[in-house]
């Protein structure tokens, strides 16, 4: 199975709501990164917002090892710089058994900033997800233990913004970033999100490389079938995570514009 490169090849392997889940998909390495890179986007993005690297003395050696991979010299920020993906790095530390944030070059957040998230265990990364604790936690620990070095993985998620930029670091009460949007523009004024995220462990320092790839489209743009699906998911997310994403704010007007777009 594969995992396209934009929000509407991605959205049909999204999860549409309900229970979270991981939604695993095993890619070959062909199909691992984008094959095309914007550089002179991705430079801009660092150089706009310098704070989305954060890196710690652990993440040396590791880096280098990634850029190696990529062909690049220097490290986490230069591999960062020549590929689409923002770039993480997490290992256990010695006696530990958990997974930490040791490295993160980040030029396209979704809603979250590098410098607060470092050094942390993958349990305290993810405490803002509303269920992630009862339903991912334990299966997402299990399977960074038993992830061996080769395979890749994939998955991918959305959301919905209020703007198009790819960094996305919302600074307004949701009420107010949608406060403008109705159900006859919200093909113009929604934003769909998709991270394009995929996991393998480095042979070499044995550190897990975490992959963000961002895709972002106006909602109106999507195919028929992906504008009925959101329609419908953002009526089913888990109790909290949809006043995290602010749907309380949106989802009236997204579910309107998606009856409109089926009749």
């Amino acid at each position: 199975m594969t995992l396209g490169f934009s929000v509407d090849t991605l959205l049909p392997k999204a999860r549409g709501g309900g229970q979270l889940r991981m939604g695993l998909v095993k890619l070959e390495e062909r199909d691992w990164l984008q094959p095309a890179t914007d550089l002179t986007a991705r430079a801009a993005g660092f150089a706009d917002w310098p704070q989305g690297v954060q890196l710690t003395s652990e993440v040396d050696a590791p880096g280098r090892e990634l850029a190696s991979m990529l062909g690049v010299l220097g490290a986490l920020p230069e591999a960062a710089l020549a590929v689409h993906e923002d770039l993480c790095l997490l290992t256990q530390r010695p006696g530990e058994e958990v997974y930490r944030l040791i490295g993160a070059a980040v030029a396209w957040p979704s809603d979250w900033h590098p410098a607060e998230k470092i050094g942390l265990p993958l349990r305290a990364l993810h405490a803002p997800i509303a269920g992630y604790e009862e339903q991912l936690a334990s299966g997402v620990d299990r399977f960074m233990a038993t992830l061996r070095p080769g395979p890749i993985y994939g998955r991918c998620n959305w959301f919905i913004a209020a703007t198009g930029e790819r960094r996305w670091l919302p600074d307004r009460p949701p009420q107010e970033a949608f406060a403008h949007v109705t159900p006859e523009n919200a093909g113009e004024t929604l934003f769909v999100r998709s991270e394009r995220q995929t996991l393998r462990r480095l042979p070499q320092t044995g550190a897990i490389l975490f992959t963000i790839g961002i895709y972002v489209e106006p909602l109106g743009n999507l195919s028929p079938a992906n504008i009925a699906m959101l329609g419908r998911a953002v009526q089913t997310l888990v109790s909290g995570e949809g006043d995290r994403r602010g749907a309380p704010a949106y989802a009236e007007s997204l579910i309107g514009f998606a009856e409109r777009n089926a009749a």
